[in-house]
């Protein structure tokens, strides 16, 4: 399918199984726990723009957890949130939505890309785990035992084609609730496939599932690994850094627009799970990556680490050249790289040095980069 793909994250629950604040907003980690499942879902390539769901009065806490975000409030139901959401699109509809919980903060790309496969040859798609453990139904003591044959367990996100998971809302009874999205769809004519889905998709409902995503988080493997990059200075080009457009009488010349803040820094993120170098996703023998934004390359690395459910923790990038000054232009370097990797501005560091007048650098040929990324990995 082609178009726009648009994650909507549900965030207005009140979190009271949790037995204190809205669950989406307490700590994991370094961050709050919906800042996990909107950083995966933003840096993921194949999605275009994510809009969180919110209850009213709500706002300052996902201001201070997310910063600035599109965001639309919620209704008394995760149906009326959802369909709140749904309805803020249509003003310029995606093509797809993926509709999921910010209770579950860890995405893995690869369930991401299954679901928009998916998606080519039904009107939905979700992610489902076999169930393992034997089922009875509880009647104060033990009751009958259950088959678990032909039974999953349902997740999020949940992917649709826009327009099949709209018109489901609308024909949904006002009088009755539904759990989830598929099953709306799926009423509504829609067939939905089911995808692998991850463990790591578990939901957080009571104060143990937090402690279990803790655990999981702190038994992670830290990486860290460098990118290095060169490009040649020369007359008619514009000079890209940082994924900024720096006035300069010179531009870079190379691979793509050749950035080479954005290609270390990818290079980098590519070493910390062994996934080899730019000229391997992109070959530079390819014509059709001349002139192409490297921007691209940086948020296919991320998704990268994503499926592997990793988490980037810190970017560190050195720019060694002559002329321009970096001075003016680090802050908007910092934010760019950041808000392409969905990190905030303190995850970003952006030094600059000369050589000395000795070298390449030095004689004002060309510009290079080192960068260090540390990633962290169940």
């Amino acid at each position: 399918m082609t178009g726009k793909t648009v994650a909507l994250i549900v965030a207005a629950g009140q979190g009271n199984r949790m037995g204190g604040p809205p669950k989406q907003f307490l700590p994991l980690g370094d961050k709050p726990v919906i800042a996990h499942s909107y950083r995966a879902l933003l840096a993921h390539p194949a999605i275009d723009a994510v809009l969180v769901v919110i209850g009213a009065g709500q706002e300052a806490a996902l201001e201070a957890a997310l910063g600035p975000c599109p965001v639309v409030i919620g209704g008394v139901t995760r149906r009326e949130s959802v369909l709140n959401g749904l309805e803020a699109l249509a003003a310029d509809p995606p093509a797809r939505v993926l509709i999921h919980d910010a209770a579950r903060p860890f995405v893995p790309g690869r369930v991401i890309d299954a679901l928009l496969v998916a998606l080519d040859s039904h009107e939905g798609a979700i992610p489902a785990l076999a169930v393992a453990d034997t089922l009875a139904r509880n009647d104060g003591v033990l009751g009958e035992m259950m088959s678990r044959d032909h039974l999953v367990r349902v997740q999020t996100p949940q992917a649709f084609r826009f327009d099949a998971a709209l018109a489901a809302h609308h024909s949904w009874p006002a009088d009755e609730e539904a759990t989830d999205d598929a099953q709306m769809v799926r009423r509504h004519g829609g067939s939905v496939a089911l995808v692998e889905g991850d463990p790591m998709l578990d939901k957080l409902t009571y104060p143990a599932d937090l402690a279990a995503a803790e655990a999981r988080l702190a038994c992670g493997r830290t990486r860290c690994a460098t990118g290095y990059d060169v490009h040649r200075l020369v007359a008619g080009e514009e000079l890209w850094l940082g994924g900024v457009l720096i006035p300069h009488d010179k531009g870079l010349s190379g691979h793509s627009d050749a950035d080479v803040a954005l290609h270390a820094i990818t290079d980098a993120l590519l070493g910390t799970i062994g996934a080899g170098d730019i000229g391997t996703h992109f070959p530079p023998s390819d014509p059709k990556w001349r002139g192409a934004d490297s921007a691209q390359f940086l948020t296919h690395a991320a998704s990268l680490i994503a499926a592997r459910g990793g988490t980037i923790d810190f970017i560190d990038l050195t720019l060694i050249c002559e002329a321009p000054k970096i001075g003016p232009h680090r802050e908007a370097m910092r934010a760019r790289i950041a808000a392409l990797l969905a990190l905030a501005t303190d995850q970003v560091s952006i030094k600059a040095t000369t050589s000395e007048r000795l070298g390449f650098t030095g004689r004002g040929e060309g510009i290079a980069a080192q960068a260090i990324a540390t990633v962290r990995l169940p």
